[in-house]
């Protein structure tokens, strides 16, 4: 009988490849694009959730195309962050693994460039790579694409979002111009719709399901929380569901490793994943995941790109994300290869409009649910326990030998009792921890502890002290004590006047004492800082005015601007200068709660032609 994929124009040794991977059957992302693709004679743009085999409906024409007794690129795959672009690879190789004189070599920061290079230097037809890395081979004129016949965008929307297009414009403009591109994206915004425009020639359009649509077989929650509960309703949803195998997503890397500290803490086998840990601390907690030695991944945005593992029964949103296009990434990574899974939020009572928005941006309606009273957590884990002891596997051979001794223990009591007593084990454990259980559920509209969450007084810092934000952060190489010097300097106020200092991304927040806070304001009046006004606001300031420099302007889907750029993860200028960084030496950055890979030499960061994302 002949194989699906070789109707679709698949040779013998790629399909025994798949074979023995366990795929029978295309998916329709693939079924639609292969005999597209493996006429290798138009650009294309394939829009498809995650989850559903993008990699294979590229990866399989490019090895019918590729000429594998030439030992050059031919074949160029850029995609966002280091786990995507290892995952890629990997699954190349697998899939070339019949056909001899094959050569994937993946490119990624954060790893041995010198090993990376070595590999090209032997010989290789495909390359998968990170910008940011990509950018660094090319700079040292390691490689020549001259043959490259193939450009593959993966995950073009979130390249875009992270702000890699000016990194790409670099990279192909050392490709050949009659070289073929194949955009693949979740999304398509109008940053994806543009490059599609400026890299493609009447490209062929396919679209699997309505844009920017969610997995349909994913059902979408949500519970209202206040939010001085939202780690206890978090905690309460995962005891909820024993078999829970999940990701929980939030905005920051701190809030990433907090959360997962106090899980571990707690008694939970979770661990975190986020740009501050190295390449081989990541590695391991991912191999973890994947071979389900770990309940839950607690993960930044970015970090969790590419993460392609089976069977995730759910995914938590402990924050919503900044982009509504993140939440059709987060929640794809359950559901995946036809399977069923939860996408859940937790949200307080002011979030409700978010959650209206995003069924109306990927079509799903969202069931608000209940958080479960603790008599419904213990009897859902009781019954989760007789469950595995029913369907326990039983190894006769090394069991027996001890059942006489076992069944002398249990001598004097009756078969109830054994019963009652091995069912306590677990219950009694969340029965104590249960026994005064408060309800978590928040009314909607009821907004009290909102205030908690981001301080007693909005705008304020600690008692007798003002909190400030500034929109500069780590990304421009500030540690705390260079912030806590040049705001000193600037502000021509002492070390003993400022407070505490939490260093973000691209921007920060710092305290000073109520007393010199107008000082602060007048000495960062005319500051610039490489080439862009620097700016002061009190922390909240929801409008009015804004002083030491620019305006802000817009609300959802506007744009935020400083002198002609805005802070929040877009394009940064001032009067039209790019911002230039140094080599931070790997790593990912946080952008606005989100993270963004290293782009190794170059610190630039833009989002499309300096447009807006969509924001809340």
């Amino acid at each position: 009988m002949t194989n699906p994929f070789q109707l679709l124009g698949i040779s013998d040794d790629v399909v025994n490849a798949v074979k023995d991977l366990g795929f029978e059957n295309p998916t329709p992302i693939q079924e639609q694009s292969i005999p597209v693709l493996l006429e290798g004679t138009n650009d294309f743009v394939g829009l498809a959730q995650t989850g559903t085999g993008k990699t294979a409906a590229f990866g399989l024409p490019l090895l019918e195309l590729i000429d594998f007794k030439l030992t050059k690129p031919q074949a160029l795959i850029l995609c966002p962050t280091r786990e995507l672009c290892l995952q890629i690879a990997n699954d190349l190789k697998n899939f070339s693994k019949n056909i001899a004189n094959a050569h994937v070599v993946a490119v990624y920061g954060g790893a041995n460039i010198m090993q990376q290079l070595r590999e090209i230097r032997q010989g290789v037809q495909i390359v998968v790579a990170t910008p940011g890395r990509m950018l660094d081979i090319i700079g040292r004129k390691a490689i020549d694409f001259s043959n490259v016949k193939y450009v593959v965008l993966d995950e073009a929307d979130e390249m875009l979002n992270m702000g890699f297009q000016d990194d790409i414009n670099d990279i192909l403009s050392t490709t050949p111009d009659d070289k073929k591109t194949w955009l693949f994206s979740a999304t398509m915004p109008s940053e994806v719709r543009r490059i599609a425009k400026n890299y493609m020639d009447n490209p062929i359009e396919l679209t699997m399901g309505t844009k920017n649509t969610g997995n349909v077989n994913i059902d979408h929650e949500y519970y209202i929380v206040r939010a001085r509960d939202k780690y206890a309703a978090l905690k309460r949803i995962v005891d909820f569901n024993p078999d829970i195998f999940g990701v929980v997503f939030c905005k920051t890397k701190l809030d990433t490793q907090d959360i997962a500290e106090h899980l571990i803490k707690d008694g939970y086998n979770a661990d975190a994943l986020h740009g501050d840990l190295s390449q081989q601390q990541r590695d391991k907690v991912m191999q973890r995941f994947r071979e389900r030695n770990m309940q839950l991944l607690i993960a930044t945005d970015v970090a969790a790109r590419g993460i392609d593992v089976n069977n995730v029964t759910h995914v938590i949103n402990y924050s919503l994300p900044d982009e509504i296009e993140s939440y059709t990434h987060r929640s794809g990574r359950t559901g995946r290869a036809g399977k069923t899974g939860v996408s859940i939020c937790i949200i307080n009572s002011k979030e409700l409009g978010k959650i209206r928005q995003l069924e109306r941006i990927i079509g799903k309606q969202f069931t608000k649910a209940e958080l479960p009273t603790g008599f419904d957590v213990c009897e859902k884990q009781l019954f989760s326990l007789v469950h595995k002891v029913h369907n326990v596997e039983v190894n006769n051979e090394q069991i027996d030998q001890y059942i006489p001794r076992i069944m002398d223990e249990f001598a004097d009591l009756s078969k109830e009792d054994v019963i009652k007593r091995f069912a306590s084990l677990e219950f009694n454990r969340f029965l104590e921890y249960y026994s005064k259980a408060p309800d978590l559920n928040a009314p909607a509209g009821d907004d009290r502890g909102e205030r908690g969450e981001r301080g007693e007084r909005r705008g304020r810092g600690s008692e007798g002290y003002t909190r400030l934000f500034i929109n500069l952060g780590s990304v421009d190489e500030f540690t705390r004590g260079d912030m806590l010097s040049f705001i000193c300097n600037n502000g021509k106020i002492s070390g003993k006047s400022v407070g505490k200092i939490d260093l973000k991304g691209v921007f920060s927040f710092f305290e000073v004492e109520d007393a010199v806070a107008d000082k602060v304001f007048e000495g960062f009046k005319s500051v610039e800082f490489n080439g862009r006004q620097v700016r002061i606001e009190r922390s909240g300031d929801g409008g009015g005015e804004r002083r030491g420099g620019g305006d802000r302007r817009g609300g959802f889907g506007g744009e935020r601007r400083s002198g002609g750029g805005g802070y929040r993860g877009g394009d940064r200028r001032s009067g039209g200068g790019r911002r230039e960084g140094g080599n931070s030496g790997g790593g990912f950055r946080d952008f606005s709660g989100r993270s963004r890979e290293d782009k190794g030499g170059s610190g630039r960061r833009e989002s499309g032609s300096g447009e807006r994302r969509k924001k809340w």
